[in-house]
């Protein structure tokens, strides 16, 4: 299988295309950092940097590119990169497959669970509508980008992926130093749902969406067992073995990253019913199991 990866340099693309690789797939990747790209994976995939470019032929593509969320203050500039760069790829991706001849079987294409708004008491599934703030429309907005690609009878799945553990990147990666200096502890009321995946477990899901000829719409790539803000903090300092007393106020975050701030102030419980009911099984479906394959390895 031929599969071209947008955005895989990122966190998320580079564990899928190396378990592709490793699988003995063709891999090609969609990126503005080509040198970066043949730094992580040498020959082994094919780079381009313009749809001019990209191959004349794949049999599935899976569209991650977009600016990352997390890490910089939220302000209208930002919001702005953060929607235009999601829609702009996703957009390119589609007129190449306009030209295309032969076109892919099937396409994945990002999203996230903040499709669903925030709330301490609802549970989502993949049949909820959406929220009004800022990350629903822009969820909403790249799905429904993504979905003039049936047109071409080519299958779609939007992943709505929710917080991706491990070290090497995301929400983990940059927890981890003030937790093992002993300074961590939960993240404003510590009652907010963290709908989080292990990044195998997110990598293996994409996998299995790519294969499975009939399954079809939008998947929630959570783990089974979302757990509130409070009880993540509390097993990362267990699995770490450090303390769990330094509240983080929600103004400090609120000075640090703006309306980016809602994402770690707030949460949704979001459950990967129709993962589940298609017979996908989790290899790290708790969040201890999730944190101790990360940080005991």
């Amino acid at each position: 299988m031929h599969t071209v990866i947008t955005g895989g340099t990122g966190f998320l693309g580079q564990a899928l295309a190396r378990s592709l690789l490793d699988d003995g797939h063709e891999v090609s990747v969609y990126t503005r950092a080509v040198d970066k790209c043949r730094r992580l994976f040498g020959n082994r995939v094919s780079p381009f940097s313009s749809w001019h470019e990209a191959p004349e032929q794949a049999d599935a593509v899976v569209n991650l590119s977009g600016e990352p969320l997390v890490g910089t203050r939220w302000n209208e500039e930002k919001k702005d990169r953060i929607r235009s760069s999601r829609l702009s790829v996703t957009h390119g991706v589609l007129a190449w497959i306009d030209r295309m001849q032969l076109r892919p079987e099937v396409m994945i294409s990002g999203s996230a669970v903040g499709y669903y708004g925030y709330s301490e008491t609802a549970t989502f599934t993949e049949s909820d509508k959406p929220a009004d703030d800022f990350s629903a429309r822009l969820c909403r907005d790249w799905e429904l980008a993504a979905e003039a690609v049936k047109k071409h009878d080519v299958r779609l799945c939007t992943v709505r992926t929710g917080i991706v553990l491990h070290p090497e990147g995301g929400a983990l990666k940059q927890m981890l130093p003030a937790y093992k200096l002993g300074l961590g502890g939960p993240i404003s009321s510590g009652r907010q749902w963290l709908s989080w995946i292990h990044r195998e477990d997110w990598v293996n899901a994409v996998k299995y969406l790519l294969v499975s000829k009939s399954l079809h719409g939008a998947f929630n790539l959570t783990s089974p067992n979302p757990v509130k803000n409070e009880e993540f903090s509390s097993m990362l300092a267990c699995v770490l073995h450090r303390p769990n007393m330094f509240r983080v106020p929600a103004f400090s975050l609120k000075l640090l990253f703006g309306d980016g701030a809602d994402l770690l102030i707030n949460g949704q419980k979001v459950m990967p019913a129709k993962l589940q009911q298609a017979g996908f099984e989790f290899s790290y479906p708790t969040l201890e199991q999730a944190l101790r394959a990360n940080l005991e390895s």
